[in-house]
């Protein structure tokens, strides 16, 4: 990589350009100036945050412990932030970005409201040209993407969206002023994580409340609370000892796989560890249950009982508690919502669910929403509908490489990527929380500067060998995407669809089934990545 001084570096304008200021984005900034690279970040938003900037719905939170969630590569920051909750809310997330961003004076090298619609490289130069919104074009080098796996909002394919004449919008896309919901009629479309979030947190503040469900999920209490004082002084004085744990355990989770298998104690036994899960807080419930829970289908069966035993105590109508209890995947199958006080909002009376399975919505009116069976007049319409997962930003761009290849067209048939880092006829362009990658199962943060670090280190290789050009092979990709499939085969998740799986109905042609994440877990990864890097990148052409 040339010197950025050099007049050449200054022609091309930058040495990196990265997509996205979120937390990837952030770090990889942060990490890039210590190799004394020029660097541009373009972000969509107006500042700095990525998920926790757009999504700012009621309720918003981690479902990771706050002080697991944060960055750990700077000891000082560990030491002076001090998170006010164990399950922190969206405000204070963004709040303690935005410190992060003004603390490493982030800012200066990032271009707000710079929505990027095409990058493409040029073979001559050995470099990418990425064009804004507008048109504006830019190049650099190195191409680096930090997009977010979870970060192409997508709406229902209902007819009518835009006819009706209320408030409506996508969570992802909430307003950045405050929406007042007292004495109105308010529809949320959707119960996955983000439907439950507000759900549970705007139940009691409307009028009226009508909820519309196409898949129920296994929801399990988060338990959330303040951190004492003397919690926070623990916190921080065993951050070293915790930040060792998070490297040993497969989501990087304070949580490990029990290593006990189901049907290996006595029922006495199962049932009183299963209430201890229950009771505790955050994804000990979904991370630390029995090693077998995600694979056997009799012991996954055996524990979705336990969590539909709960549900029927806590709902009061019992037609409602079986609307709400999944009977299409088995606990753990989907990503597991978190939630507080979310089936008790099914016990206020102005609270009611409809069922989209047995009387489809067949559009959205002037005035409401239209089923098959009933015309419902709403103030509100709330779309909790998810996302085009991990693939879908990625495909909001157009990305071309060598011959003019898209990227798009590469991955039609499902993504192809070594380490889920790079692909073959992409040269020089990293993918950070792409797929094929194990952040996108991950506490992320904690793969996120994994994924950062390791980028890091192969930009300094190329640096100091006089390097230009990084590009995986054809034969390294395919061995690659080989890998991932063999890790998934035997897990419950693969028979089910999901975004983990690829499946969004909400998007044309995404109905088929694709292994999109790393099944290996992060330390497996990890040590992958940096075998890698101890071979002299192998598995990767260099000149």
């Amino acid at each position: 990589m040339p010197d950025p001084a050099s007049a050449a570096t200054r022609a091309t304008g930058f040495d990196a350009i990265i997509l996205g200021a979120g937390i990837a984005g952030m770090y990889q900034l942060y990490r890039l100036r210590q190799l004394g690279l020029t660097v541009r970040v373009f972000e969509a938003g107006t500042g700095v945050g990525g998920t926790w900037y757009w999504n700012r719905y009621p309720g918003a939170r981690f479902d990771s412990e706050s002080y697991t969630y944060g960055y750990a590569f700077d000891e000082a920051l560990l030491q002076d932030w001090n998170w006010s909750e164990h399950f922190a809310a969206q405000p204070e997330t963004l709040r303690y970005l935005n410190h992060v961003a003004d603390r490493f004076d982030l800012r200066r090298d990032i271009r707000f409201e710079a929505r990027v619609t095409r990058a493409q490289f040029d073979e001559a130069a050995r470099e990418w040209e990425v064009a804004l919104e507008g048109g504006e074009t830019h190049r650099a080098r190195i191409l680096i993407t930090a997009i977010g796996p979870l970060s192409a909002a997508t709406l229902p394919r209902i007819p009518g969206i835009e006819d009706f004449r209320g408030t409506s919008f996508h969570t992802y896309r909430w307003p950045h002023e405050p929406v007042d919901f007292a004495g109105k009629r308010v529809a949320v479309i959707g119960t996955g994580a983000t439907g439950v979030q507000v759900i549970q947190t705007i139940a009691p503040q409307v009028g009226q409340l009508t909820v519309f469900q196409r898949t129920p999920n296994w929801c399990t209490p988060l338990h959330n609370r303040p951190i004492t004082e003397d919690e926070q002084a623990r916190i921080k004085a065993g951050y070293p000892e915790m930040f060792e744990l998070l490297r040993r355990t497969p989501g990087c989770y304070i949580h490990d796989t029990d290593p006990r298998g189901t049907f290996e104690v006595t029922e006495a036994e199962r049932e009183a560890f299963w209430e201890r899960l229950y009771s505790e807080p955050g994804f000990g419930i979904w991370m630390a249950n029995f090693r077998d829970v995600l694979t056997d289908p009799k012991a996954n069966a055996l524990f979705s009982d336990f969590v539909a035993r709960k549900i029927r105590q806590r709902v009061k109508d019992p037609a409602t508690a079986e609307k709400l209890i999944p009977k299409c995947h088995g606990f753990g199958t989907r990503r597991v919502p978190q939630e507080t006080r979310f089936y008790e909002a099914f016990n206020l009376p102005h609270v009611s669910l409809v069922d989209t399975r047995e009387t489809p919505i067949e559009r959205i009116t002037a005035a409401g929403i239209r089923t098959s069976e009933a015309e419902y007049a709403f103030d509100v319409i709330i779309y909790a509908t998810g996302f085009d997962a991990i693939t879908g930003s990625f495909d909001r761009i157009e990305v071309r490489g060598t011959g003019g290849q898209r990227l798009k067209e590469h991955w039609a048939d499902g993504p192809k990527t070594y380490l889920g880092l790079m692909s073959a006829g992409f040269p020089n362009l990293l993918t950070i929380v792409g797929p094929h990658n194990a952040s996108t199962r991950c506490n992320i943060p904690r793969c996120i500067e994994q994924n950062v670090d390791w980028v890091t280190g192969l930009l300094r290789h190329m640096q100091a060998q006089g390097l230009t050009r990084a590009e995986a092979t054809p034969e390294a990709e395919a061995e690659w995407s080989a890998h991932i499939e063999e890790l998934a085969a035997g897990m419950l998740y693969t028979q089910v669809d999901s975004w983990a799986t690829g499946i969004n109905r909400n998007v044309e042609g995404k109905t088929v089934r694709r292994i999109l994440q790393y099944q290996g877990g992060a330390p497996q990864y990890r040590a992958r990545c940096d075998a890698v890097a101890e071979q002299g990148y192998a598995g990767m052409t260099m000149d």
